[in-house]
């Protein structure tokens, strides 16, 4: 096969004899997901080695026009028999030799250069130039040429992606004259149809989710009737997952005159709690006449091993299960205290330099996985906005971040002063900073105020303010993060002198202000502080060595901002809940009254919308019934007796 393979590469044409690399084929747009974009290279002579050149990408407008903002190197590669090499997203097919992130290219005006060099020659925001340079494209997407950028890089036509329409996807493919045109992607692939014609194979499974000690399927099929017989071998490893998870052949054999295979799987039960994990099938290595349509098909394996914590979710909050791990002492400088006295003490905690550590965004997954972790799956982490628990793996460490989970920013990172400013880099509990109220970078990594969320739901809330005419949550969920942002945001307004919680809806460009102050305070109460908060706080606690008071305390708030501005502040007449279990609604849910059972002394009784608006009060002693003429819904019953509180969440029908 491979002489028949020799034999019919002297038949093609040598195209390029000036260049012995050249672009060969740009997808820089797919149209609204940016998954299948690629560029492609030939080499004049089939099997070329890569070694020593890299691919640049550059900026062609903007504040960092001309620069460089992407490199690819190319060492260890080589090109195919047709003299092609693709690199791209994980879904461009046939698979590329290179993988690249998804979004990866800009769409324009922009430009894309092969060099004669390495990455440590072009670190990002390099100046292009034609030192070096092998080939050179800048392309567009209906855009103005980038002149500046075509003149340093030599060229003289700036390419139009869309130039047959922007609804459909094409790609910039070279014609053998030179010359350009624009039609339907052709990776991998000569653009004229010419040279030898691969028989793709494709992965098939029969599931996407299993549980662990279930089977599977995998099947393999060719485009056409293998020629000869077919022998490979594929792998299920992926982190954590090995062979030690599974039982059965992963060598395939495809005898002559057959186009598929196919394998059964058995995943193994055992007794680890290795969490949720995902395996992926992928090829190993084909024969020289085929190559693979698609690759690293993911399944993921749910872990039945996993443990439950004592107390409830954020969607059905519990409380007095967990004991805040308070130290002795901890507080008492805030007795008797009030106004700005009293916020002062409070930072004059929170942000003690000889006690707070400060630490880096890389640690807080490690923090988060536990602080945020599913009570009812300790495989899981619960998230905010959305309500949902999601598999710790599903960590995002790409640019997709649909179906994974990532950190948010609960002050947001541009109006906080504090994009991007410590190390990715994790590096664990006992390496950490000092810190105090004037350093605002420690913000960043601030767990306080920094919680699991879904990846496109982080990118929705954005930097909005909080409140109805700003960030609410998604729609039809029931606001349970709404205390839990209140808290934070009153932490970060005292931990950091640079921030604040201000009213009103301010510009969401607005550094150093948050809002809206009464919105958040109505928040603090319709949402009260439960074990979930309370188990995060004492956990954080072990790392940064500071707690949220407000947690601890939650009508510190109202001393500070709110009703009891002004007026000295006692931990005994405190916000802090009296057991969960003397306080009885009965029936809940329920469709037009509900008795309240188990108090003596004079109480009064608030319900809240799950907007925090109030849409009833009324005063009693003892047992009382009381009627609700309210649509149905998820309500919050904040019941006060003795100068301690107890809030309920109440359904009605």
């Amino acid at each position: 096969m491979l002489r028949k393979i020799a034999i019919l590469i002297t038949l093609f044409n040598v195209m390029f004899a000036s260049s012995q690399l050249l672009i060969n084929e740009l997808d820089c747009d797919t149209p609204s997901t940016d998954d299948k974009e690629f560029i492609e290279l030939k080499s004049t002579t089939p099997n070329f080695s890569l070694n020593d050149y890299v691919i640049v990408l550059f900026n062609g407008t903007g504040s960092q026009v001309n620069l460089s903002y992407y490199v690819i190197d190319l060492d260890g590669f080589s090109t195919d028999v047709n003299g092609l090499f693709v690199v791209g997203n994980q879904l461009v097919s046939p698979v590329p030799g290179k993988n690249l992130p998804d979004s990866i290219f800009q769409n324009g005006p922009d430009g894309v250069a092969i060099y004669l060099g390495s990455s440590a020659d072009f670190p990002n925001n390099t100046l292009a130039t034609s030192a070096n340079l092998i080939d050179a494209m800048v392309y567009g997407t209906n855009d103005p040429d980038a002149t500046d950028l075509m003149a340093l890089l030599g060229v003289a036509t700036q390419l139009n992606e869309s130039g047959s329409g922007s609804s459909v996807n094409h790609s910039i493919q070279r014609k053998s004259d030179g010359t350009f045109e624009i039609k339907a992607p052709t990776p991998g692939a000569n653009n004229d149809g010419s040279g030898f014609i691969f028989n793709g194979l494709t992965i098939a499974v029969n599931a996407t989710q299993i549980n662990e000690g279930d089977a599977f399927n995998v099947s393999f099929t060719s485009q056409t009737p293998v020629t000869s017989d077919l022998s490979f071998t594929f792998s299920l490893n992926n982190g954590s997952f090995n062979t030690s998870d599974y039982l059965g052949a992963t060598t395939i054999f495809i005898p002559i005159g057959s186009s598929t295979a196919s394998f059964t799987i058995q995943t193994i039960d055992d007794v680890a709690d290795e969490g949720d994990e995902l395996l992926k099938v992928r090829f190993g290595t084909l024969p020289l006449e085929y190559n693979r349509l698609n690759d690293n098909i993911e399944i993921r394996v749910i872990d039945n091993d996993f443990y439950t914590l004592p107390f409830g979710t954020p969607l059905n909050p519990t409380y007095g299960n967990v004991i805040a791990t308070t130290p002795s002492g901890y507080y008492s400088s805030l007795e008797g205290l009030s106004g700005t006295a009293l916020k002062q003490a409070v930072q004059d905690i929170i942000a003690n330099p000889a006690v707070v550590r400060a630490h880096n965004y890389g640690d807080m997954v490690q923090i988060l996985n536990t602080a945020d972790q599913n009570p009812l799956n300790s495989n899981q982490v619960f998230l905010m906005y959305k309500e949902v628990p999601r598999a710790k793996f599903e960590f995002q460490t790409t640019s997709n971040n649909t179906g994974k989970w990532n950190r948010e920013h609960i002050y947001p990172q541009s109006r906080g002063g504090f994009t991007d400013a410590t190390s990715e880099v994790e590096d664990g509990i006992n390496i950490w900073l000092p810190t105090s109220a004037d350093d605002i970078i420690a913000g960043h990594a601030d767990a306080h105020h920094i919680r699991a969320e879904d990846g496109p739901e982080n990118s929705s809330r954005g930097n909005k303010d909080y409140g109805l005419t700003g960030y609410n949550g998604p729609v039809g969920t029931l606001g349970s993060w709404k205390g839990d942002v209140a808290r934070s945001v009153f932490y970060m307004a005292v931990r950091y002198n640079a921030l604040s919680v201000v009213n009103g809806d301010i510009p969401d460009t607005t550094v150093g202000q948050l809002g809206d102050l009464a919105t958040l305070l109505t928040w603090n109460v319709s949402d009260p502080s439960d074990d979930f908060e309370m188990n995060r706080n004492n956990y954080i606690y072990t790392w940064q060595l500071n707690r949220n008071p407000f947690i601890d305390y939650p009508n510190l708030a109202d001393y500070i901002w709110g009703t009891n501005a002004g007026q000295q502040w006692f931990s005994n007449l405190s916000t802090t809940s009296f057991s969960d279990k003397d306080v009885v609604i009965y029936p809940n849910p329920f469709q037009s009254s509900f008795t309240i059972f188990g108090l003596e002394s004079q109480s009064r009784v608030e319900v809240f919308s799950s907007l925090g608006l109030p849409v009833f009060t009324a005063d009693f002693i003892g047992e009382q019934r009381f009627n609700l003429d309210v649509a149905s819904g998820i309500y919050f019953a904040k019941i006060t007796s003795e100068g301690k509180v107890v809030t309920k969440k109440i359904v009605v029908n």
